[in-house]
């Protein structure tokens, strides 16, 4: 399998939509190839089928069988790639670093760094009782150890 080949190719189709971006490309056993694609604003199975169609249609089935799949991330998998944080703005995050996790609304993202911003009910200062208080964190990107967006029903 040439895999420069097939990154060739993969580029070609995804500059053909801006608003797309690779995920992850994955040479797996039996030949088998797998692209995880996210846009901008979600991706169209039409896309999926453009982009596939244009690794499958310039490579040689004689040469080589391989079996191609061309994807979109699973909800429930964490967030890969810088350009996901953006598509997510207004979203509940929820975020794991080495020693902590939070949750709350990711509110920007910049290119170092993201913010969540989120309500918690503490104890008053003085006096019983609790309060509700907001909470901001600021994130660099090298803290993340993983993000997920939560699912709300």
């Amino acid at each position: 399998m040439n895999q420069e080949r097939v990154k060739e190719l993969l580029q070609e189709a995804l500059a053909e939509n801006e608003s797309l971006f690779l995920i992850d490309l994955q040479f797996l056993a039996n030949s088998k190839i797998k692209v995880i694609v996210d846009g901008d604003a979600g991706v169209p199975l039409s896309e999926c089928v453009r982009i596939s169609r244009n690794i499958e249609h310039n490579l040689d089935r004689e040469e080589e069988d391989f079996s191609l799949e061309v994807t979109t991330p699973d909800i429930a998998h964490p967030l890969m790639v810088r350009r996901q944080y953006k598509k997510n703005v207004s979203r509940i995050l929820k975020v794991k670093t080495e020693t902590e996790e939070f949750e709350g609304t990711l509110t920007e993202v910049t290119d170092s760094d993201i913010t969540l911003h989120w309500k918690t009910r503490e104890p008053k200062p003085i006096g019983k009782g609790k309060h509700t208080v907001e909470k901001e964190k600021t994130l660099a990107y090298d803290e993340i150890k993983e993000a997920k967006v939560k699912i709300i029903f």
